[in-house]
């Protein structure tokens, strides 16, 4: 067993018990035994000065694509969960449109093996909802969260049927569990490859409407209400979706969302110069829109920021507009980006973000972590807000650097992670190797 650890002297800012104060964290036997000041380091304890810093819950992100099995060559789990614990996550929820899909139990359990022999972040799997997320076939989810599963997703596909997203919902509630949606109506936004509006026009490329987010949204709050079921809505973009989602919370019904950083800061204009790596699903909107999400995670409207890390092999991205694929890596860009553009821009505090980026996520797929009380596991960061970087792409621990973010400057970023006690990644120490 590893010795006890006291990070000494940060700024402890714990949402779950509404903690902002000075104060030192101790750990032992992999989980938090103490946090308050002044406290002595036990004997054997290895004491870390975290002096400057915010030592926080790990941060959570339900929404990652991890691409192995299938497309190892873009992302694996042992990689991607690398990337995770250098950009402050502790935890990530992986989704399911692997190749093969998964589906299955077997699918899932190889999820998690891979993961307990990467050692980094821990990696969650998210099942199915559809056999081969085909659309037509129900998943066997009991099975899946026997072996692992803590939600059921076909993202990347939208669950057009609403028949099989009313099973799925009914189904889902025997486990307790979320089903997280893609709101996409398919025949809308088909042939699309941006936000439909000015900037499409002008490029000349086929634009993807706000309404066909916000008809999924609508749907699938009302079969949410119908169903009784946990419905997770993942990557909002549009303002008409945020009404929907505040209408939905002040009905009490049982419905979260998420948003993703490049969504709270980029618009259509990032598309500008056919640039690829601003190509992504749903797509950059308008400053309007940007402004809703921001102002809708300040008053807990959306739940929790998420990446959507989406690895894409360079020569995919390096095509025509028309022909990339969609998606950017965001796991060691997110909590830069959202302190930057929010605590920084002034549309949320630090302790805010934390809670959107650790304590609500946890919460929300019903994970251990997101807390620093006495007794939990130990998946801590210290996240220095003080630190100015620019983003380099070809540092990323990522196998992929597909990134609208490259050359940017941002502010803050995790100098310390620990999983189970355990310290997976060390900023100060690789800064002196």
């Amino acid at each position: 067993m590893a010795a006890p650890l006291l990070l000494k002297g940060g700024r402890v800012v714990d949402p779950s018990r509404d903690l902002d104060e000075a104060a030192d964290v101790l750990i032992q036997d992999g989980r938090i035994a103490a946090v308050g000041p002044g406290l002595g380091a036990p004997d054997g304890a290895t004491v870390r000065d975290v002096r400057g810093t915010v030592v926080a819950p790990g941060l959570v992100d339900v929404h990652v694509h991890l691409r192995e099995p299938g497309n190892e060559d873009e992302e694996t789990i042992a990689t991607g969960a690398r990337a995770a614990v250098a950009g402050g996550f502790t935890a990530v929820c992986a989704m399911p449109n692997t190749d093969p899909v998964t589906d299955n139990q077997a699918a899932v359990g190889f999820i998690v093996r891979q993961s307990l022999r990467a050692g980094f972040a821990r990696v969650y799997p998210i099942g199915a909802i559809s056999v081969g997320q085909r659309g037509q076939q129900l998943a066997e989810f009991g099975e899946m969260v026997g072996a692992g599963a803590v939600a059921v997703s076909d993202d990347g596909q939208p669950v057009a049927s609403s028949h099989l997203m009313r099973t799925a919902l009914e189904y889902a509630r025997t486990f307790d569990i979320p089903v997280a949606d893609h709101c996409e109506e398919p025949s809308l936004s088909a042939g699309g490859v941006m936000h439909e509006g000015l900037v499409a026009t002008k490029l000349g490329l086929k634009g993807i409407p706000a309404a066909a987010e916000e008809i999924m949204v609508a749907r699938d709050i009302l079969l949410g209400e119908l169903t009784g079921g946990r419905l997770h809505l993942c990557h909002l973009s549009t303002r008409g979706s945020v009404e929907l989602m505040r209408r939905a919370k002040e009905r009490g019904l049982r419905v979260t969302a998420e948003v993703t950083p490049h969504h709270l800061s980029l618009t259509e204009a990032a598309c500008e110069r056919y640039d690829t790596h601003a190509k992504m699903n749903p797509p950059l909107r308008e400053a309007a829109d940007v402004a809703a999400l921001r102002q809708a995670l300040q008053e807990g409207v959306i739940d929790c920021v998420a990446s959507d890390h989406a690895p894409h092999a360079y020569d995919e991205k390096e095509a025509a507009f028309d022909d990339a694929p969609f998606g950017i890596v965001g796991l060691e860009t997110a909590f830069g980006v959202a302190y930057t553009e929010l605590v920084q821009g002034g549309a949320l505090t630090l302790p805010q973000l934390i809670l959107r980026m650790s304590t609500v996520p946890a919460r929300v797929f019903g994970l251990p972590g997101g807390t620093l009380q006495p007794g939990a596991p130990a998946d801590v960061v210290a996240l220095d807000v003080t630190a100015g970087w620019c983003v380099d792409a070809a540092r990323f621990h990522s196998k992929s650097r597909n990134t609208p973010f490259a050359g940017r400057s941002l502010t803050g970023r995790a100098a310390l992670t620990l999983v189970a006690g355990e310290i997976v990644h060390d900023a100060p120490a690789a800064a002196q190797a």
